[in-house]
């Protein structure tokens, strides 16, 4: 119990740190661009009624997910092909390492030439930048197979489909979900980009029409919400990691505990 009240408040200290600073900071101010904190958090139920909820933020988190598991499928076959194999990897590795230097936000006005101006263009935006993150980590996560499992199951005669299923993937789990994790954090990024492209709904496209409006506080409680958004959306994550990777994260204590 006592860890987890430490665990909670070291959790907690920061963001109310944060926000006591930014209170105090702000109160008081007649700048139309910073308003004071207690002004946008007046506003901010006003504004996030559940019919903006339904409209503008579900949309956008249904974009979202569909980008990020076609990135995270993407990434983790691609990446399991080119970690395993040696002639694979150095075929595509220069074409990965030009294509990965490419910011994925350029490459709006490419995607909307090819998939239109509808979500499947916003999707294609959010899946072409998580997948980098995903398919890189797949690739070391594969390659660093220890070589000693790797002989075990060929003398046991696990090949194949077996073998990716109870080796591979496995071992490579650790820095898969690493790569899964970054993503998330770029995809977030991407869809309010993807979203101020020709949209008419989503969390994007309503922080723009508020800045246009000189709804100030309206386009502040609309940053909160995109970070109250990235906020759960990790927490969930690291919940679905630790059960995932709950052999991993338990030998890694046993570890720390042997002497």
């Amino acid at each position: 119990m006592r860890g987890l009240v430490v665990r909670l408040f070291l959790a907690l200290a920061l963001p109310a740190l944060l926000v006591a600073v930014w209170w105090l900071a702000s109160d008081g101010s007649t700048n139309v661009y910073w308003p004071p904190l207690r002004t946008v958090l007046a506003a901010f139920p006003d504004v996030w009624t559940g019919e903006r909820l339904r409209g503008d933020v579900l949309p956008s988190v249904v974009r979202l997910a569909g980008g990020y598991a076609a990135a995270a499928v993407a990434g983790v076959a691609l990446g399991t092909v080119i970690g395993t194999h040696r002639r694979v990897r150095a075929v595509c590795e220069p074409v990965l390492e030009f294509l990965r230097a490419v910011p994925p936000p350029v490459l709006v006005p490419v995607v909307m030439l090819f998939a239109g101006i509808g979500d499947a263009m916003k999707v294609a935006v959010i899946a072409s930048g998580c997948v980098w993150p995903v398919l890189l980590n797949t690739v070391e996560g594969v390659r660093a197979l220890d070589a000693v499992a790797a002989e075990t199951a060929r003398s046991y005669g696990i090949t194949g489909a077996a073998r990716l299923r109870h080796l591979v993937l496995p071992s490579a789990a650790p820095q898969i979900f690493a790569g899964l994790r970054q993503a998330l954090s770029v995809g977030i990024v991407l869809m309010v980009i993807s979203e101020m492209f020709a949209a008419s709904n989503g969390l994007g496209f309503t922080i723009v029409q508020f800045q246009r409006g000189f709804a100030i506080p309206d386009m502040w409680t609309g940053i909160l919400l995109l970070g109250l958004l990235g906020f759960v959306l990790s927490v969930v994550f690291r919940l679905l990691e630790r059960r995932a990777l709950g052999w991993y994260h338990g030998l890694r204590a046993s570890s720390r505990r042997s002497p």
